[in-house]
């Protein structure tokens, strides 16, 4: 059964109505197609017409006839034959040339609400993108949590527990990974997935682009998730091959990713300053899944894949995450919501007592009085001296939360 997918649905749903832009973005297959059905039926339940919704999924054989604005202007205004307000759902806006010029000419002259999805995420970064300015609002879509995970395996009837968690940070959660019940089948729809993306949204009909090359960057790039990215390291194990490559062509290739959703940059936050720096980078992978079939391994000590959970978490919670920088050391995130902040340290176990002064101690010398955190896989509550310390699974489960004042 179709998951509800209530943690986007809460944020989408004040704009039904609106003439508002909804452009919905995200890896492909992390379920865009699925939330607009999910919509629509929403829509019906509330007493649309179903003449009154009009559905193109763009990426269908049977559009390829919609190649431009002026395609897309015409098959819409062929659908519109009845009273009131329509709802326009396009899937995969982005294979539609100058669709901008069409979206902006249906909010001026129809009553429309119009629902847009995209997988790529210049969808509204270009020139054309000025006839929009003010009229869009976005929604980015990741893969399943491990909240929905569970709520996925609870709603088809499947034997679920707590214990699936190492599963999940190795597998990640895109929807069509759960179909397949042993590892060589999940690698494999992961391995097909990732090189379509590759295929389609990098490599693409590019000149510039040299697909092994990529591979090997983007290896790299999610095999080191969470630290700090070092262009001088990959140029480094090139010269090691006897092989040369550019800043430029590394730097291009780190925001192709970035571009098709396959990983977000984080910037700086300077805890002592009180703003962001904007020059210095750790970057998070999309989906643990991707991480895992380019690295072919996984620690489940090393606090990066945790991280990078809590990372992604936090981003479907509409938070905007930044990485620490203090005087002399780091925290791993400033999470900001609603013009409040945390902070938050990730630990793999507090099994010792120099693990518990290191993570806590090291929000010692902040006088940030923003709430604090520590999160562990530890099943006991260790929290002292006002810092709150959080069970990963807890917070991801939705038992234990932020609590900003």
């Amino acid at each position: 059964m179709r998951l509800k997918r209530e943690t986007y649905l809460e944020q989408i749903r004040p704009y039904y109505d609106s003439d508002i832009i909804k452009v919905i973005t995200g890896v492909r297959r992390c379920g865009k197609s699925i939330l607009l059905d999910t919509i629509r039926d929403e829509l019906i339940e509330k007493g649309i017409p179903g003449d009154n919704i009009i559905y193109l999924n763009l990426e269908d054989m049977d559009y390829e006839y919609i190649a431009d604005a002026s395609d897309l202007n015409r098959e819409i205004k062929s659908r519109i034959t009845h009273v009131g307000k329509h709802y326009i759902f396009l899937d995969e806006i982005q294979h539609v040339k100058n669709f901008e010029k069409a979206l902006a000419s249906f909010r001026a002259t129809l009553d429309v609400s119009l629902f847009v999805t995209g997988s790529n995420s210049t969808l509204l970064s270009g020139e054309l993108a000025t006839l929009l300015t003010g009229r869009t609002v976005e929604f980015e879509i990741l893969p399943f949590s491990f909240y929905e995970m569970k709520q996925y395996y609870e709603l088809n009837r499947m034997e679920w527990s707590e214990e699936m968690f190492s599963g999940y940070l190795k597998w990640g959660g895109f929807p069509l990974r759960f179909d397949y019940k042993d590892e060589t089948s999940v690698h494999r729809y992961l391995s097909n997935l990732y090189t379509s993306i590759v295929n389609r949204d990098i490599v693409g009909k590019s000149r510039n682009a040299d697909k092994k090359a990529f591979m090997d960057i983007s290896l790299y790039i999610l095999a080191n998730a969470g630290k700090e990215f070092s262009i001088d390291n990959i140029i480094t194990a090139y010269k090691k091959q006897q092989k040369e490559i550019s800043k430029r062509t590394i730097y291009n290739y780190l925001e192709r990713m970035k571009k098709a959703y396959l990983i977000h940059g984080v910037g700086r936050y300077n805890i002592t300053g009180k703003s962001a720096l904007s020059n210095r980078e750790k970057h998070y992978a999309i989906d643990m899944g991707f991480r895992t079939i380019n690295t072919n391994t996984i620690n489940y000590e090393d606090t990066f894949f945790l991280e990078n959970i809590i990372y992604n978490e936090l981003i479907t919670r509409g938070y905007t995450v930044f990485a620490g920088k203090t005087f002399k050391g780091e925290i791993d995130f400033v999470a900001v919501r609603d013009g409040k902040k945390c902070f938050i340290q990730v630990a793999y176990l507090l099994a010792s007592e120099e693990t518990i002064k290191r993570e806590f101690g090291a929000y010692r010398k902040i006088t940030d009085a923003s709430p604090k955190f520590v999160m562990s896989l530890d099943k006991i509550d260790l929290s002292h001296d006002g810092i709150v310390h959080l069970n990963i699974i807890d917070f991801l489960l939705r038992k234990a939360d932020l609590i900003l004042t």
